[in-house]
């Protein structure tokens, strides 16, 4: 069964930053792209970098170790469609940033 699970606070994060966090036992990029915020799988699919400590420009992310670059809203890998990390819903309740997980 999925549910929204707090997250983080909005102070948590300012545009344009992705921070690593943890999620009902997954581990989580959650993502400030101008007034939205996005939740994707942390692991990078080329050698398993941590995506949320990457590096934001627009709408794309770009692992810290190698340089992968994946859209923040659909997890498409930026050369390669075919290869996507999870997304996960996400909304907010006053100061709180929920994720569905």
């Amino acid at each position: 069964m999925t549910e929204f699970v707090k997250t983080a606070k909005r102070s948590d994060l300012k545009p344009g930053e992705a921070r690593v966090v943890e999620c009902a036992g997954r581990t989580l990029a959650l993502c400030q792209v101008e007034d939205k915020y996005y939740a994707l799988d942390n692991t990078c699919l080329h050698r398993g970098g941590p995506i949320g400590e990457g590096f934001i420009d627009g709408n794309t992310i770009t692992c810290p170790w190698h340089g992968w670059q994946y859209d923040v809203a659909t997890g498409e890998m930026k050369m390669n469609s075919a290869m996507k990390l999870s997304t996960f819903e996400t909304k907010l309740e006053g100061d709180d940033i929920l994720v569905k997980v």
